[in-house]
């Protein structure tokens, strides 16, 4: 069996939208009460690119799900360039290298962005308890 490695590389990554809405002093006191309620949500579109190369676009969305007047916007577009060292012909290859297998790579590196996003945003106290599971996520969607 292949190892993920041996199938595709990571050229390069980097953040490639950052964006941080807090739109008044008011709603900064009140996300900050009620910031454990907010839930961060995936988003995960890739494109081909020339030689074998696709681009992987990872965002977070860290939002209020609630229906409130009052509430901050948090999302981070994090970019990862990959190439592939074979011709993949397999579709469900394909989608669990993009969907699981390179997430998992990156996800400590999105994970920390996003936290020091929040952080340097004036809400030093969070934390994600568990950490996402993108193979668990993959077997959900797909089985």
């Amino acid at each position: 069996m292949i190892t993920m490695s041996n199938k595709y590389e990571i050229l390069g990554k980097f953040i490639k939208d950052l964006s941080s809405e807090t739109p008044d002093v008011e709603t900064y006191i009140f996300v900050r009460d009620s910031i454990n309620k907010y839930q961060l949500g995936i988003d995960i579109n890739s494109k081909a690119l020339k030689n074998k190369m696709i681009e992987i676009n990872t965002t977070f969305k860290f939002e209020d799900k609630q229906e409130n007047k009052k509430k901050s916007y948090f999302e981070i577009v994090y970019s990862t360039i990959i190439k592939l060292h074979n011709e993949i012909k397999d579709k469900k290859e394909l989608e669990k290298i993009i969907l699981c297998d390179v997430q998992t790579e990156i996800y400590p590196n999105l994970e920390k962005a996003l936290l020091d996003l929040l952080h340097n945003s004036g809400y030093p106290g969070i934390k994600f308890e568990k950490k996402v599971d993108f193979e668990n996520l993959y077997k959900q969607k797909f089985n």
